[in-house]
């Protein structure tokens, strides 16, 4: 079984709401979102191709990422999306997680 890959990501907020967004298209995807009416776009191009869990690991600890709502976003992602053999893997602290558990 192959997992896909991805060489774009990041996090936008739409209807208050903040979720991880992930793509092989920067513009394309930044284009689509900001027609959906997405705000707080924040994408950033990887530099090579990586899984979604992959991608968390990224995320979590790259500074463009730092906020409490794009955290938070990221943990929850992990922890409703990525196998749990996969999630062992993934450094999540103890505060991102302590947010998820409301």
């Amino acid at each position: 079984m192959t997992q896909k890959t991805f060489e774009v990501a990041g996090t936008s907020t739409i209807n208050g709401v903040t979720k991880v967004r992930f793509a092989n298209d920067y513009v394309g995807r930044f284009k689509i979102l900001i027609k959906n009416g997405h705000d707080n776009i924040e994408l950033i191009e990887i530099g090579k191709k990586l899984t979604k869990a992959e991608v968390c690991q990224v995320l979590m600890s790259h500074p463009n990422f730092q906020t409490e709502e794009q955290q938070t976003a990221i943990a929850e992602f992990v922890v409703r999306n990525v196998r749990p053999e996969t999630k062992e893997e993934l450094p999540v602290d103890a505060e991102s997680e302590d947010s998820t558990i409301a």
